[in-house]
């Protein structure tokens, strides 16, 4: 084993070479956060992670290796001062990282962010020194130490969900000398006792924006988080709440995601099978493929955020070269079968879910296909809708 002295040596060369490589990678360059990443060692908040694979088992599942000082120090050692998400915990399973096991397949809920992620949330949220900042979901503590090191303890509130990480992460902050609030809480709610903040920033993502954190927001404070769905399309919002207790903000570029908040996953589905045989025989063409939607380009990441926004209850999986979309709140379905270089579709049920997709795709192309900068996000009482000059208003599920 590693003796402590030479891993804490080895730690500082990384964590220089990792913020070296951040600065030259266009992270977020204001000299304060660049100190805190240069200080703040990461490694102690994660002893052990998964790593995907280079194979998959023999159903096809992705499988994820455990890795750990004692099983190998210098992968562990490399990938913590790498620019990379590290998955500490699958399917709320908290593991046993002196007798680790591989994985197969499964939902991670549990991670250390990518440390450019982390500066750029941060950044964007326009945290300045006195703000009272409110972070939601504290995962490994990584992150909550970056912010403690760069605005001081005294202003942070970090709440979590998982006792047993908040436990795990509140051991490694206090050990290194941080000492913000920390509490088991949910994030939909926020955290009354340490409110009114002037900045809260999410570290999961939620279907609407919780009114609460609005009510916790002092008037021209800042949200930032993360809106998803269970068609998994995201988009970014950097929100600033009014006297009157709404809020509205520009949607942000990129592609980042977040997992769920526990509270917002989606709900399992069954077997698309049932869903499909329950549809009319009947079929049409449609002119866009599901593929604009499910493509893994940057504008298909927008694309199915808006479609989410038109069908915010559907889900969507595939089977063998057939698209489902399944909507278990209406009991509405649709197929999308290739034939003959197009597409067919079978939709059923009091929604109809394809078509409802196609009018988005319609209105997106005759718009010229703005990007996520374009699209303002107004949230108010009891609803909240996506605006574009050029685009009907899209309405998000209610909060």
């Amino acid at each position: 084993m590693t003796p402590p002295a030479d891993r804490e040596t080895d730690a500082v060369r990384l964590r220089e070479t990792m913020t070296r490589a951040l600065a030259e990678n266009d992270a977020p360059a204001e000299p304060g956060w660049t100190e805190a990443v240069k200080a703040v060692p990461r490694h102690r908040f994660v002893p052990g992670f998964y790593l995907p694979a280079d194979k998959r088992d023999g159903q096809g599942l992705t499988v994820w290796e455990p890795v750990t000082a004692e099983l190998d120090y210098g992968r562990w050692l490399a990938a913590a001062y790498s620019d990379t998400t590290l998955i500490t915990q699958f399917d709320g399973d908290e593991p046993d990282w002196k007798n680790p096991a591989e994985r197969h397949g499964g939902a991670p809920t549990s991670s250390s962010t990518l440390p450019s992620l982390v500066l750029r949330m941060w950044a964007e949220a326009d945290i300045q020194g006195g703000h009272t900042v409110l972070e939601i979901g504290t995962g490994t503590g990584y992150s909550t130490a970056l912010a403690c090191e760069r605005l001081g303890s005294a202003d942070i509130t970090s709440i979590e969900v998982d006792a047993r990480r908040l436990e795990q992460a509140a051991s490694v902050l206090y050990g290194c000398g941080y000492t913000p609030t920390l509490a088991v809480a949910d994030g939909l709610h926020g955290y009354w006792p340490e409110a009114p903040f002037d900045r809260i920033v999410a570290a999961c993502s939620f279907r609407a924006v919780p009114p609460a954190l609005l009510a916790q927001t002092r008037p021209g404070g800042k949200i930032l988080l993360t809106l998803s769905g269970w068609l998994y399309g995201y988009a970014r919002v950097l929100l600033t709440v009014g006297a009157d207790g709404t809020a509205e903000g520009r949607l942000l570029g990129g592609t980042v995601s977040f997992m769920s908040a526990r509270t917002h996953a989606a709900p399992a589905f069954g077997n698309p099978a049932h869903w499909a045989a329950g549809l009319p025989d009947k079929s049409r063409t449609t002119p866009h493929s599901p593929h604009r939607i499910s493509a893994a380009t940057e504008e298909a990441f927008h694309l199915r955020f808006l479609a989410q926004s038109a069908v915010p209850d559907a889900q969507m999986t595939t089977v063998g070269e057939v698209v489902h979309l399944i909507d278990v709140v209406t009991g509405s379905a649709a197929t999308l079968t290739p034939h003959g270089g197009e597409w067919q579709v079978r939709e059923g049920g009091p929604a109809k879910l394809w078509a409802r997709i196609e009018h988005v795709l319609d209105a997106y192309d005759a718009a010229d296909r703005p990007g996520p900068e374009t699209f303002t996000l107004h949230v108010y009482d009891g609803g909240q809708h996506l605006r574009h000059p050029q685009l009907p208003g899209l309405p998000l599920p209610r909060p």
